[in-house]
């Protein structure tokens, strides 16, 4: 059923095209300049936003490659744990470079890397802006003069508002606060960081966030920030390897057991399938659920690393009084909260009501072709959980007191790539995953990947590539292809078909369902890419209609096509556009559409200090379920990747300026206007008016 009328004016669409049609014949004809690193650095960034979601926190992954293209890999004076950092290499593509030096020698020059057979011309300019074949160490010698000296500074500090009044902070009174009807600090959020970072092998700091609706420095929030964070992470080479003390994440195997932090999922990158696990990293994120808080240590002797750490700190959680006792040592969590909110009184009053606490380690034998490692992780709450019974979460974990185990292991023989990860709970459920990767030719790869998780498999802290939100009660096998057919065309493509054996959230019987990709991307030069997607996927859903007694399940099949082109103008003038089209179909519901269109323009002079990003979108969608996403340019360490649905325009600009060396600030600005709505969101959230502003600052100091 149609939810809003689809159409713009005759007029808007043929003005819309024809610019659309003119900027492609303009990209064709116009001249070919180099890439810069800040290029490189924003479309690997945009890429991985894009496949990895809506929400996604970033800055561990933004943290190295900033400081991978201040400081360059030295080639010749690496490791494969090093150059697995910037998530621009496989394996595969990894063990040919040092095959490379083995066989020829060290790089002279780093125009050699077009003598290896496994990196593509794409691959190369993708990380040419984060190596150098310069002579280096990759561990040098510590001393108190080069920390002092040598070490970076870095101090941000950021302003975000929405300028129109909210329902919730239209009348912030104490009694509809008490009724949870407002929220009781102020719509501003704010955010401040500090780090500092010698040669990636000192890091310090600590972050401080307060979102929109929070108090700061009164109330309940006298402390200032809602969240504070802090780490202190040594690296080395010795026989103490890694040290972690303050929050820190830990990422092992596939993330069957154990991943915390960014993990990327399914994407049109086929060929990195495989995850490189880190180990114990610095935690520098304001994500209040996804890290570890306690210390780590990771110790090494020749081929073998052992790491130990344990966590302990206070999470959010819904709390009920237990029905059959009024002794509060009884009380019972419903579910655990992860949005990190605490605006109203509800939110606040389920801040930091349970203690979680976690204890393991894992031990690992690597070579440059073999790695395996054992994990062991135990869990404990303060509180027991119990959730809401329904159909569909009584396999949930329910308790105090997890445990997980498992084994995980990769194997490189020539072009081949083997890996897996096995794990279980305490309950003895398992979870599995095992992929390959095969580079039968530089201009032909493929991957494979299954997983398997029982229906009552309770991995609380695994992060494993699959479908649903937890790795529970699925099965399912992805194939992927990556050709390179002709010179300057590649082409990518992955099925994946699934199934859930048992119920899932909305989802009133066993399912199964598919998706598929293919990318085709024409590449002539650093300075012109221009790509076509196509998405396929079908998750089931309930039906509900007059004529059924009970809850059916119908096919939800969407489609996305997408166009998008990027090439630049001048040295200092980029364009982007991209026009995609969506279609929704419902078995018993009918169809539903949407298409959204943007044109970007980025100048970044060569030598200047000052650059913007400025964008323009219009958008139509029958209803929300056919929403599209975009990734967006933003401040630094900072993301937006919104939906658009309904109908409507947008449009925002975001300056750079450095004032002098060291100092650099952003200003942004961002407008939503919808045509067939009289308000936006709902709630407390709610906008009555059919437009949102947005604005944010942020100055960042280096020393």
């Amino acid at each position: 059923m149609r939810v809003t009328p689809f159409y713009l004016s005759f007029r808007s669409h043929h003005l819309i095209l024809r610019f659309f049609l003119l900027a492609i014949c303009f990209a064709i004809g116009s001249p070919l300049y180099a890439q810069t690193p800040d290029d490189a650095l924003e479309e690997k960034i945009e890429k991985i936003a894009e496949e990895s979601g809506e929400e996604v926190d970033m800055n561990t992954l933004l943290d190295k490659l900033l400081y991978y293209r201040e400081h360059k890999i030295d080639l010749n004076n690496t490791n494969p744990e090093q150059l697995k950092e910037l998530v621009l290499l496989n394996d595969i593509q990894i063990e040919a470079i040092f095959n490379h030096i083995a066989t020829e020698g060290k790089f002279i020059a780093i125009q050699e890397l077009q003598t290896i057979d496994e990196l593509d011309q794409e691959t190369i300019l993708r990380i040419l802006p984060f190596v150098t074949t310069n002579s280096t160490s990759v561990f040098g010698k510590f001393s108190m003069n080069k920390i002092l000296q040598d070490g970076k500074n870095t101090l941000i500090i950021r302003y975000q508002q929405v300028l129109e009044e909210q329902a919730g902070y239209a009348d912030q009174t104490e009694e509809n606060y008490q009724d949870n009807k407002s929220y009781a600090g102020s719509q501003q959020k704010l955010y401040m960081r500090y780090r500092y970072n010698y040669s990636n092998r000192i890091s310090f700091g600590f972050t401080g966030e307060k979102d929109a609706g929070e108090e700061f420095f009164q109330g309940t929030q006298k402390q200032g920030f809602d969240f504070y964070s802090g780490h202190l992470w040594i690296n080395g080479k010795g026989l103490v390897r890694t040290i972690a003390i303050g929050d820190f994440q830990a990422q092992y195997g596939q993330g069957v057991v154990l991943w915390s932090g960014l993990a990327f999922g399914k994407s049109t990158d086929v060929l990195n399938l495989k995850r490189n696990a880190r180990g114990i990293v610095p935690y520098t994120s304001t994500d209040e659920n996804a890290f570890l808080r306690g210390g780590a240590i990771a110790f090494g002797l020749k081929k073998f690393q052992l790491d130990i750490f344990y966590s302990k700190h206070k999470i959010d959680g819904n709390i009920e009084e237990n029905a059959d006792t009024s002794n509060e040592e009884e009380d019972i969590i419903t579910s655990f909260l992860e949005g990190g909110y605490h605006r109203t009184l509800n939110e606040v009053n389920n801040k930091h009501t349970v203690t979680e606490s976690h204890a393991g380690g894992h031990i690992s034998y690597k070579t440059s072709e073999l790695n395996i490692g054992a994990t062991a992780l135990t869990t404990n709450y303060s509180v027991v959980r119990a959730p809401s019974p329904s159909n569909y979460n009584q396999y949930d974990f329910s308790g105090d007191h997890n445990f997980n185990s498992g084994l995980d292991v990769s194997y490189l023989y020539r072009n081949i790539s083997l890996f897996g990860e096995a794990g279980r709970s305490e309950n003895g459920a398992w979870g599995v995953l095992a992929g390959a990767l095969l580079s039968l030719d530089p201009r032909l790869g493929f991957s494979v990947l299954h997983r398997h998780f029982d229906r009552d498999y309770q991995a609380l802290l695994s992060n494993a590539i699959s479908e649903s939100s937890k790795d529970q009660n699925e099965s399912g096998t992805m194939f992927g292809i990556s050709a390179k057919p002709v010179r300057y065309f590649i082409l990518n493509v992955y099925y994946d078909m699934f199934r859930f054996p048992w119920l899932k959230y909305q989802v009133d019987a066993p399912s199964s369902g598919y998706e598929y990709v293919a990318q085709l991307n024409y590449t002539p030069s650093r300075s012109f890419d221009a790509y076509f997607r196509f998405k396929q996927q079908n998750k089931p859903e309930n039906f509900t209609g007059d004529e059924a007694m009970i809850n059916g399940l119908q096919d939800a099949v969407q489609s996305n096509y997408r166009f998008n082109i990027k090439y630049k103008v001048t040295k200092s003038i980029t364009l982007s556009n991209r026009v995609e089209y969506v279609t929704l179909e419902k078995m018993r519901s009918g169809m539903e559409k949407g298409f959204m269109i943007y044109q970007d323009v980025n100048y970044k002079p060569m030598k200047s200090r000052f650059s913007f990003s400025l964008r323009y979108v219009m958008f139509d969608t029958d209803s929300y379920d056919a929403r599209i996403y975009a990734y967006e340019n933003d401040v630094l360490y900072a993301y937006s990747i919104p939906s658009y649905y309904y109908r409507g325009s947008k449009y925002y600009l975001m300056v750079h300026y450095s004032i002098v060396r060291g100092i650099d600030c952003w200003l942004r600005f961002a407008r939503t206007d919808y045509n067939n709505q009289e308000t936006i969101s709902s709630d407390l959230e709610e906008i009555n008016a059919p437009h949102k502003t947005e604005v944010k600052a942020q100055v960042r100091f280096q020393f």
